[in-house]
């Protein structure tokens, strides 16, 4: 897709650093490139911002052409019009605030660079603090001024690195909401790189998962969350009850079937067709994982029942982490959380014997093999 308004990326190489990576993002748009350490997510960044040079590819941006491989075209990074914000914040720091900003308006006229830069100040919340240096302010404010830095420059794209990763919690979820504000008023690619999930779902639009270099999927946080493409992206995305099985019976007429997981039937509703006999993989969020109340029953316990028992019981803050050994299959365990009252309502410890459903709605089954449980 070559828009002629957004970022268009295509990138392909093999060595030193593999990649295979495509990807568009809208004016306006966040979209998040997700994935552990050394899945290429910082490379892509580099690759956009012109100071890595893949062998093969093609960067767009609004119509105008960064990087060809195939015709030899480069544009070096200072001609490129990227606000790059780092997660080590990288301000100068002799410079005030108000002149980190200036330091990056080498296209603005001297004369309208303090206005200038007070403006972006006010629009991050730093008003005031012009003439503090950054020694002088908090990693949160640091991190403020330099996307301010990075807005400073009127760029084409914006590329965020891993901005959030060297403050403290609180400051994060501060952090998240300013950016989230923001980003109303940009109307600019926003690329943001990050490993946090959490992250990726509360800023972005949409996102890629990223993995040794190739995207393996792209699409909303919802959807690559509770539709995976395969077991290696239900593993990236933190899904953990992920299980081989095979297809037992199918409807031809809506799709709907059922798996054998380990001689237990489970019901499926996903409209994909595949043939009885075919082997599979499928992952239950453990959203979709319900506990049998003892006190009253719930409408959705007929829907496949799975008794067990209670191998793990992890209470953080007001939420219980449970594991669940099937009495059918030990060896493969489910997870899945609940609050904690609830938990305690129920008696839930470890050891103790418990059911669960797993809704139909919530399964989903993938072709490949599942990664072994952990």
């Amino acid at each position: 897709m070559t828009a002629s308004k957004g970022i268009f990326v295509d990138l392909r190489q093999d060595a030193p650093i593999p990649l295979a990576a495509s990807f568009f993002c809208a004016p306006g748009e966040v979209l998040a490139l997700v994935g552990p350490s050394g899945s290429g997510k910082s490379t892509i960044l580099r690759s956009i911002a012109g100071t890595y040079r893949p062998h093969g590819g093609i960067v767009r941006v609004n119509g105008d052409l960064w990087f060809s491989a195939a015709e030899g075209h480069y544009r070096p990074p200072h001609r490129r019009a990227v606000g790059l914000v780092f997660q080590n914040y990288a301000l100068f720091p002799h410079m005030t605030a108000a002149g980190n900003l200036m330091a990056a308006m080498g296209h603005v006229r001297p004369t309208d660079r303090p206005r200038r830069a007070h403006a972006l100040l006010d629009l991050v919340h730093l008003g005031g603090l012009e003439g503090r240096r950054p020694a002088e302010l908090s990693g949160g404010q640091q991190q403020r001024v330099a996307v301010a830095r990075a807005l400073a420059r009127e760029p084409a794209v914006l590329l965020l690195d891993e901005p959030f990763s060297a403050v403290d919690k609180a400051t994060r979820q501060r952090l998240y909401r300013e950016i989230a504000e923001l980003r109303r008023v940009l109307e600019m690619p926003v690329i943001l790189v990050t490993h946090d999930l959490d992250e990726a779902a509360l800023l972005a639009d949409r996102m890629v998962v990223l993995h040794h270099g190739q995207a393996l999927q792209s699409g909303t946080a919802e959807e690559v969350t509770s539709r995976p493409a395969s077991p290696a992206v239900a593993r990236l995305v933190d899904l953990r009850n992920v299980f081989p099985g095979t297809i037992a019976a199918r409807s031809e007429d809506s799709g709907h079937g059922c798996i054998d997981w380990s001689g237990l039937r489970i019901e499926f509703r996903d409209g994909q067709g595949r043939e009885v006999g075919q082997q599979v993989s499928w992952v239950v969020p453990d959203g979709f994982v319900i506990l049998h109340r003892r006190d009253r029953p719930s409408r959705g316990e007929h829907e496949n029942p799975v008794p067990g028992t209670v191998t793990s019981f992890l209470a953080i803050g007001q939420t219980a982490h449970l594991t669940l050994r099937p009495h059918h299959a030990p060896d493969l365990p489910l997870h899945f959380s609940m609050p904690l009252h609830a938990a305690r309502r129920n008696d839930l410890a470890e050891g103790v014997a418990a059911t669960v459903s797993l809704l139909a709605e919530g399964i989903h089954v993938m072709d490949g093999q599942a990664p072994p449980s952990e």
